[in-house]
Parts: structure tokens; sequence; C-alpha cells
């Protein structure tokens, strides 16, 4: 199978080449050779790689700027998934795109499971969800796999946060009234080869295992960074509510996402204190 992966040099399309099973030729064109907002640069780089599938592992992710400026988001959340979806299409390819826990509202008191009603709160989530349904109207079978709070070894993160505010500060003040679930980057690229292969379509969750808040997250992260001498000094992590870190959009309280039809094709994800623990060896390693 040939697989083209736009996206490439982020964090979810660095851990899908990295675990790409055998068999699999992997086209990750850089963001400068590979515009996916130009409909005649994607048109002509799918045509002439010729995948069997285009992995979507591009976004726009700024939360808060998407606030401000909605159609820079929509530019790339929503305009270039129909360009992508439909290039793939007129090829013949699969279509697979990766959304968010962004697109509901957090006032569930129960995992959101695929068939749940989204609400997104802001911008961001607004333009995810229409990118969702835009794969669905540019392409007759998307794959389309919500997820959440991913991190990895590289890029900007939140775990790369808090490494470095660990390291600068004596005291780091973490919200811990938001709940839902760390993903590993590597973890959610695992699943996605696990889906691909089988052939699904349809909408999809996946996450590691497992509930936090930020502050729970950030006790592991420097828990675990400092078993590997990542940081060799503890700060203190103080708890505190979202509305005493007031941010331009407004955030899910509970974006726990329901996996049981996931899990039932791929296995059950690890735990994300195991999966964090994986990330912050390889940040160790080097």
């Amino acid at each position: 199978m040939r697989v083209l992966i736009a996206g490439s040099a982020g964090q979810l399309g660095r851990a899908l080449q990295a675990s790409a099973p055998p068999g699999m030729t992997v086209i990750a064109p850089l963001e400068t050779a590979f515009d996916i907002t130009d409909a005649d640069v994607v048109a002509a780089a799918v045509a002439a790689a010729r995948p069997d599938q285009i992995i979507n592992a591009a976004a726009y992710t700024a939360v808060d700027k998407a606030e401000s400026d909605e159609a820079a988001a929509r530019h790339i959340n929503v305009n270039a998934v129909g360009l992508l979806a439909t290039a793939a299409r007129t090829v013949g390819a699969g279509f697979t795109h990766v959304s968010t826990d962004f697109v509901f509202d957090g006032t569930a008191h129960y995992p959101y499971s695929p068939e749940a009603a989204p609400n997104p709160l802001g911008a961001y989530g607004r333009t995810k969800l229409d990118g969702e349904a835009t794969a669905a109207e540019f392409h007759p079978r998307p794959l389309i796999v919500r997820t959440a709070w991913v991190y990895a070894a590289q890029g900007k993160n939140f775990v790369a946060t808090m490494l470095r505010l660990m390291h600068e500060h004596d005291e780091v003040r973490v919200v811990a009234d938001q709940i839902g679930t760390p993903t590993h980057a590597a973890s959610l690229a695992r699943a996605l080869w696990v889906l691909i292969n089988a052939g699904e379509h349809g909408i999809w969750h996946w996450t590691d295992a497992g509930v936090a808040s930020w502050y729970d997250f950030a006790v592991a992260v420097q828990h675990e960074a400092l078993a590997l001498g990542l940081l060799t000094r503890r700060a203190t992590i103080v708890p505190i509510r979202t509305k005493d870190y007031p941010t331009p959009a407004r955030r899910p309280a509970f974006g726990v996402l329901d996996k049981t039809a996931t899990w039932a094709l791929t296995g059950p994800a690890r735990h994300w204190r195991d999966e964090l623990r994986d990330c912050l060896t390889e940040i160790h390693r080097g």
C-alpha cells in the first residue's frame, strides 16, 4: 500500500512514519513542497504519488488564536480537507482524517460516543467539525478518527511546555477542572494503521486509556521526569480553576471519548501514564 501523509512534519505525521507497518510505502512530502491549501499543488502531488491512502495529519491547532482568526483555521481545517478528500477520490484512494474532542461541548458526565451530538464551543471546534463534514462530502468512505490531548517527544505540546516551565519556575499553575485523556502520538499512529489496514470508514474515537485533569497530567509529567533525570528539582504544581486562567477560547470541561468500538478492533489502549513514560524516556535518550 502506498500512503501519502499530509502534515508529515507534525508530531502525528512523524509518529505515523515511525510506525508504518511492513509493506507500506510512505510518501511524506514537506509542507514547503506540499501546500495542502493550494488545489493545483494537491492535485498534482496526489497524481504523481499515486497513493492508495491519504492520511490528513495536518491541522490548525492554535485554539485561542482561532477565536480572532477563524478564517485562517477554516482554511486548513475545512478547505484543505476538501482538497485532500477530492484528490483521494479522484485517484481512487482511501482518505483518513484526524479530528478532535473539541467538537463536543464538554457538558456530558460520561464518555462521548462517536454517535453523540456535537456542539463545539469555539472556532477551533467548529472548524474541526466542519472538516469532518467536508471529508464526508467530498469522499465516499472517509475514515474520521477523533482524538484528544495529543503530545509527542518532539514539537509544541503540553509535555514540552510543562518540562520547560518546571525547569524555569519554582511554581507552576495548572487547570484542574478540565478532564480528558492524554494521548501519545505514537499510540494514535498505531491505532490509525490498524483502522486503515482493516479498511474501516466512518467516525471512530481513539485515545489512550484512563482519564486525567490537566493538573493530574502535569503532576505525572513531573513525577516521571524526575525519575528519569529530565528534571533535577521539584516545582510546586498548583491546581487552579478554568475561571482563574481566562483564555479567548472556551474549552470542554469534559472531553473523554468512548473508545469501545475502536478497542474491540485494535485491542485496548495502554494507560496514558505508561505512554507518557515511554515519551519521556524517548526525550531522555535524545
